[in-house]
């Protein structure tokens, strides 16, 4: 399952339904100059596409290639900009997904928590993707919105700009709800409640969010951690090059396993039920068995160890979906020799999980995410309770297609501007 969220641009607004995406950079949403490369409906129940017009917003500014963000080297690596042009940029997503167009700058409303269970709306100005193309799963029908906010550690972001102008805190939330209901909370600024359980160092230098890994078990059995050169890593003395790592991305629905870890670990899940029938589905893209009983009570926890020894608990009813009649496992195989773990929604959803870009940490805490947090207003040193939102639900039958929505929300960091995400 993929999130998303509602928020507004320009002035005067207008709405605009965005997928939230912690594993990228842009924040991009489709213009009017789009035509036909951009999808014109949305399957999504509630959900309303819109266009973004540059020339009917009183504060829109188109981004030349000589401004500073052009100039930015993250930017530099998407955009083929020439002087005196319009900042262009094409950007490629790891499943193949495309968007190009140009940036602009435009002011983004927000809904800001001003009491408990209360928001009011505030707004900044960002340099943002106007969509003039997009590509594969971006213009499906089934679970289209009209972009994409990502919220990795580059400083193009949306947050790094508000954090950069004193407007937020360099730090931000999520409790995204996987049950039926779908759904859950995007907080920007710090959540005091609940409080994490759990936390692990961000490797550094990198746009990603990756921590290391230590340890991974499935059940009570401990799977052999494999090195860069093919052997087996001694967590005795394992030098940084021998570390396995893995990325947290809230824009990817599933997990993938390099693939010494991918054999293992889904032989020994599937051992613990002897003679499973299995059957192809998504043309054999998941692996599904026919299967009746409480998978709770009969699949293994999957447990992985970060340092810090911060324990993250991935559960049955986490990593089996339920699609066309079987039970499917979400553990899919890393393309190639990428020896990095890339934990997308199945293992994160359930839990709260900060990414606090101010002290270099992540931290999670296991939590009912279709119930409520709590969020510091720093402008009042109050604290606020932020209820769970579920808008719409896409019913698509592919999981990477299944999209929910969340409440995106700021806590305020300083004078302007407060914001809180679902």
């Amino acid at each position: 399952m993929l999130y998303f969220t509602k928020l507004g641009i320009g002035n005067p607004s207008h709405d605009y339904y965005v997928q939230v995406d912690s594993g990228s950079n842009l924040f991009w949403v489709s213009c009017a100059e789009c035509g036909k490369g951009c999808p014109d409906r949305s399957e999504l129940k509630g959900v309303k596409l819109t266009l973004y017009d540059r020339n009917s917003s009183s504060t829109s500014k188109v981004v030349s290639c000589g401004d500073n963000f052009c100039t930015s080297p993250s930017i530099k690596e998407i955009s083929d900009c020439k002087p005196d042009e319009k900042c262009n940029y094409h950007f490629e997503y790891e499943d193949k997904d495309k968007t190009s167009g140009y940036f602009v700058k435009d002011d983004v409303q927000f809904q800001k928590a001003s009491g408990n269970f209360q928001t009011s709306f505030t707004s900044g100005s960002v340099i943002f993707g106007c969509g003039t193309q997009q590509s594969g799963n971006l213009n499906d029908p089934r679970a289209a919105v009209s972009g994409v906010i990502g919220f990795d550690q580059q400083n193009t972001t949306m947050l790094s700009q508000l954090a950069a102008a004193g407007k937020v805190r360099n730090k931000f939330a999520h409790c995204l709800d996987s049950t039926k209901q779908g759904g859950g909370i995007w907080a920007i600024g710090e959540v005091v409640e609940p409080k994490m359980k759990y936390t692990s160092p961000i490797v550094s230098n990198q746009s990603s969010y990756n921590i290391v890994v230590e340890k991974i078990e499935v059940g009570s059995d401990v799977i052999e951690l494999p090195t860069s050169d093919g052997g087996v890593l001694d967590e005795t003395s394992g030098s940084s090059s021998d570390q396995i790592i893995a990325v947290f991305d809230s824009g990817t629905t599933l997990a993938y396993l390099p693939p010494k870890l991918h054999e293992p670990i889904v032989k020994k899940i599937l051992a613990t039920e002897p003679g499973l029938k299995f059957k192809k589905i998504d043309n054999g893209m998941h692996p599904c068995f026919e299967y009746s009983k409480n998978i709770d009570e009969k699949f293994p926890i999957v447990k992985f160890t970060f340092k810090n020894s911060a324990s993250l608990w991935v559960y049955p009813h986490d990593y089996l979906f339920w699609n066309d009649g079987a039970w499917c496992h979400g553990w899919m195989k890393s393309a190639g020799e990428d020896p990095d773990i890339l934990l997308g929604d199945m293992t994160l959803s359930n839990k709260l999980v900060v990414y606090d870009l101010e002290n270099q940490v992540l931290g999670w805490v296991d939590h009912n995410c279709s119930s409520s947090i709590k969020v510091k207003d720093d402008q009042s040193g109050s604290d606020y309770s932020v209820q769970y939102h579920n808008l719409a639900s896409s019913d698509a039958s592919n999981p990477r297609l299944l999209m929910s929505f969340v409440l995106l929300v700021t806590a305020a960091a300083a004078a302007m501007l407060q914001m809180i995400s679902i």
